[in-house]
């Protein structure tokens, strides 16, 4: 049996199969994910170490030189999906009526939509993308957590960035950075880490996703998850291509894959409405709303976003837009900015 071969034919594969088939354990059987010992360390609780062992792999692979491209890349993606995010939840408050947007709320909708599954990211980026692609995630991790969804609510006296939330997130890839680019024996013997480790820590996210969620956020949240997708996950991709043209690439190095792997909602989005609710008890009355669009919407993406992703490849494809090429032309454009620095890192 081809296991391995029929998983990597779907879009995403090694991240969605996993992540679809602990949520489906989840629903049905939750018990078994929670017997103790190795099985529920490895296949409930362990996501986070081993996301931070990828991070650690992904962040041993960029090249000193990378790292103008990848905070150039990260801020335009963050931006866009932020705005776009901003933007209909203000729609939503101030043009329609009810102040709400088909049943959406604008708690629920920045806290979606402003948000992203960074696990999913990467994965996506691994396959389809480039090393700045994935570098981004050092940047776009600024939209874990709360952090945004107060900044635009203004939720009174919270809007300050959570300093070691974030640190906690870079800090496994910038190890990695300064080890890889110190010693190359090294960066080559995490190499596969990038790949081996998607699987195992997909399926443990997988198993904090409950397919009722979907039933009970209802039509809304499928909405909630479609705005996420082709809304903020356009911003982000939009602004990619803002960037790209702003610097003047030509049409073959215009990539935009890293914004439609960018389309997606955080498991940990969830949990900010309640947050919002402890900061600001006015949305204690539609906390219970607002959970479950929010679950209905990462339940959603985790679904379409590497669809999104793969549409998007295909379309660079046929117009003979290659990761690859894009990577190629911004180091280069790198090696002209820091001749000194490039030269350093050649020997």
């Amino acid at each position: 049996m081809k296991i391995l071969g029929s998983i990597e034919k779907i879009p995403g594969g090694l991240m969605v199969v996993p992540l679809l088939l602990g949520a489906l354990v989840n629903t049905l059987c939750p018990q078994v994910l929670q017997i103790g010992g190795f099985t529920q360390a490895l296949l409930k609780d362990g996501a986070l170490p081993v996301i931070g062992a990828f991070l650690f792999c992904m962040g041993a692979q960029i090249p000193i030189k990378a790292t103008g491209p990848i905070l150039e890349k990260g801020m335009a993606i963050l931006l866009g999906k932020l705005l776009a995010g901003v933007g209909v939840a203000l729609i939503a408050a101030y043009l329609m009526p009810s102040g709400t947007l088909f049943a959406l709320t604008p708690l629920a909708i920045v806290a979606a939509m402003t948000n992203s599954n960074s696990g999913l990211y990467v994965a996506l980026t691994e396959q389809f993308g480039n090393t700045t692609d994935k570098g981004a995630v050092s940047v776009i991790s600024l939209n874990d957590g709360p952090f945004l969804t107060m900044l635009v609510l203004g939720a009174a006296g919270l809007a300050s960035i959570p300093l070691l939330t974030f640190v906690g997130v870079v800090l496994p890839v910038a190890l990695g950075f300064v080890l890889g680019n110190l010693d190359g024996d090294l960066r080559r013997f995490v190499a596969p880490g990038q790949r081996i480790l998607i699987p195992f820590f997909a399926f443990p996210l997988g198993a904090g996703i409950d397919f009722a969620t979907l039933f009970k956020a209802g039509l809304p949240g499928i909405v909630l998850g479609l705005l996420t997708l082709l809304v903020s996950g356009g911003g982000a991709m939009l602004f990619l291509y803002l960037t790209h043209r702003i610097r003047r690439r030509p049409p073959e190095q215009r990539s935009v894959i890293a914004g439609a792997c960018e389309s997606s909602t955080a498991g940990a989005a969830v949990a900010t409405p309640a947050v919002l609710a402890a900061a600001d008890p006015t949305y204690h009355a539609i906390l219970g709303s607002a959970t479950a669009q929010v679950a209905g919407s990462t339940v959603t993406t985790a679904f379409l976003t590497p669809v999104l992703t793969l549409l998007v490849y295909r379309w660079h494809r046929r117009r003979g837009i290659e990761p690859t090429r894009e990577y190629s032309a911004a180091m280069t454009d790198a090696d002209q900015d820091q001749p000194t620095m490039a030269a350093a890192h050649s020997r």
